[in-house]
C-alpha cells in the first residue's frame, strides 16, 4: 500500500521541523551532523535543508573541514524570518523590547509609566513598543507575536485583567483590545510574576531547576511557578497570588475578600512603613530605606530584617505545598537580597524543616521583560515555521504543531 499524498506531506513537514528545532538547539550543523542526530538518511536530510531554505527558515552559516579534508556546509535558523515584542507593565516603569527568532535582543526601550489611568497607561505601553520598533526599523507587520506583562490575572472569557490593584482601572473592560488594535499585533497579556519566572528559568538562576518558584517583591507581591520547564498557572490563571495569603485570623462575616493580608506586610510599601514605624525620617523609598541599612542605619536594619522574616513566612508556606528545588528573590524590593538572604534563611530554619534554596534573581530589572520574549517565541517559532513552508509548499498551513491560545 502507498503513503498517501497528505501523509507524505505531514512527514516531510515533520522532518524539517526536527531539523530547524535541531538547529536551534544545538548550533549549527551540517547534513552528516543532522543525519547522525536525528536518525533520518542523508538525502531526507538534504530535501528538508533545501526546502527550509527556501522559506527562508535556515541559511548557510559557514563550513567545517571534516577530518578527512572535505569542507562540509553548515547551516543554521535564519533568524530573520520573524520578530517578536515583549513589554512590561509596572506602575513606575513601562519597558519593551524586540527580538528576532533567536532571542537576540535587537532594541529595548525603558520609559517613566507617567500614565494618571488605565487608558492613558495603555497608551503609554503602546507608545514605548511603537519607539522599539521604530528604532529597529521595523512595523507592526514584522511582529508575530507581542507578549505583555501586567499586574493580575487577565479574565480570558472577559478580556478584563483582575486583581491589578497597584494599576487603578486596570480592569476595565476593552483596554486588551485597545492596545492590540492600536499596536497592530497579535497579542496575549500575561501575569508579571508568571513572566518573571520564565525569564529567570530561561536566562538566570533557574536554568536547570526542576521545580523553582519565582517570588516578586515590589509595589506588589506575586509569585511564579516553573515545572520542568512550564509555568504552572492553575485552574484559573491565579496560581501564586500569595498576595492573598493571610497573615493571622480570619475575617469578620460579610467584610469583602481583599488582596494584601500578606502582600500589606512583604512589599516597598511594607518596608517603609515599617521603616518609620521605628523612626527614619524623611521622604522614604524601599530603596533609600536599603541604602540606609548597607550604610548601617540601625532602624533601616530592623525594617529590612522584619521584611525578611515576613518573606521567610511566605516562602516557608509555599515550600510546604509545592517543594521547590529553589525559591528565587525578585523585583525591586529583590534587588536588596544581599541584606535579605540571610535573615530569610535563618527565619527558615525555624519556622520549618523544608527547606530549598533561596537565591537572588540574577537577570534583575529584565526578569518580566525576558519572560515575556520567551512566551512570544513560543508562539512564533511554530506560527512562521507553518506560514513559510505553507507558502513555500503552495498550500495550506500545517496540522503537525497546534498552537494553544495564548491568550
Amino acid at each position: 500500500m502507498t503513503t498517501p499524498p497528505w501523509n507524505r506531506r505531514l512527514l516531510r513537514s515533520n522532518n524539517e521541523w526536527l531539523l530547524l528545532e535541531r538547529l536551534r538547539l544545538e548550533g549549527p550543523a551540517s547534513r552528516a551532523q543532522l543525519a547522525r542526530d536525528s536518525g533520518l538518511s542523508k538525502p531526507t536530510v538534504s530535501s528538508a535543508l533545501a526546502a527550509l531554505e527556501r522559506a527562508g527558515l535556515v541559511r548557510e552559516a559557514g563550513t567545517h573541514t571534516t577530518g578527512r579534508g572535505r569542507v562540509a556546509v553548515l547551516y543554521e535558523p535564519d533568524p530573520h524570518a520573524g520578530h517578536v515584542l515583549g513589554i512590561d507593565i509596572g506602575r513606575g516603569r513601562l519597558r519593551t523590547a524586540l527580538a528576532d527568532l533567536s532571542g537576540r535582543i535587537v532594541s529595548r526601550t525603558e520609559v517613566r509609566n507617567r500614565g494618571r489611568g488605565a487608558t492613558s497607561v495603555a497608551d503609554a505601553a503602546v507608545a514605548c513598543a511603537e519607539q522599539t520598533l521604530a528604532e529597529a526599523e521595523l512595523t507592526p507587520a514584522d511582529i508575530v507575536h507581542a507578549a505583555v506583562g501586567t499586574p493580575g490575572v487577565l479574565d480570558r472569557h472577559t478580556g478584563r485583567v483582575r486583581y491589578a490593584v497597584n494599576l487603578p482601572g486596570w480592569g476595565r473592560p476593552g483596554l486588551v483590545e485597545r492596545m492590540r488594535a492600536r499596536l497592530g499585533t497579535p497579542l496575549s497579556v500575561h501575569n508579571d510574576a508568571n513572566l518573571a519566572a520564565l525569564g529567570e528559568y530561561t536566562a538566570g538562576a533557574g536554568v536547570d531547576s526542576r521545580l523553582f518558584v519565582y517570588v516578586l517583591i515590589g509595589t506588589g507581591l506575586g509569585m511564579g511557578v516553573v515545572a520542568d520547564g512550564e509555568l504552572f498557572l492553575g485552574a484559573h490563571g491565579a496560581a501564586g497570588e500569595i498576595g492573598f495569603l493571610p497573615l493571622d485570623g480570619v475575617p469578620e462575616s460579610g467584610s469583602a475578600p481583599r488582596r494584601g493580608m500578606l502582600e500589606d506586610a512583604v512589599s516597598a510599601d511594607a518596608v517603609v512603613r515599617a521603616a518609620r514605624t521605628l523612626g527614619m525620617t524623611g521622604p522614604l523609598t524601599a530603596k533609600r530605606v536599603f541604602d540606609a541599612a548597607r550604610a548601617g542605619d540601625r532602624a533601616a536594619l530592623a525594617a529590612v530584617r522584619q521584611e525578611g522574616e515576613r518573606l521567610a513566612l511566605a516562602v516557608a508556606s509555599v515550600t510546604a505545598v509545592l517543594d521547590p528545588d529553589l525559591v528565587v528573590l525578585g523585583g525591586g524590593v529583590g534587588r536588596g537580597a544581599d541584606l535579605l538572604l540571610t535573615t530569610v534563611s535563618e527565619t527558615l530554619h525555624r519556622l520549618t524543616p523544608l527547606r530549598p534554596r533561596v537565591e537572588a534573581s540574577t537577570t534583575g530589572d529584565d526578569a518580566v521583560l525576558l519572560g515575556a520574549l520567551a512566551t512570544a517565541l513560543r508562539v512564533a517559532r511554530p506560527l512562521v515555521f507553518d506560514r513559510r513552508t505553507a507558502v513555500a509548499q503552495g498550500g495550506g498551513t500545517r496540522q503537525g504543531h497546534k498552537q494553544k491560545d495564548p491568550r
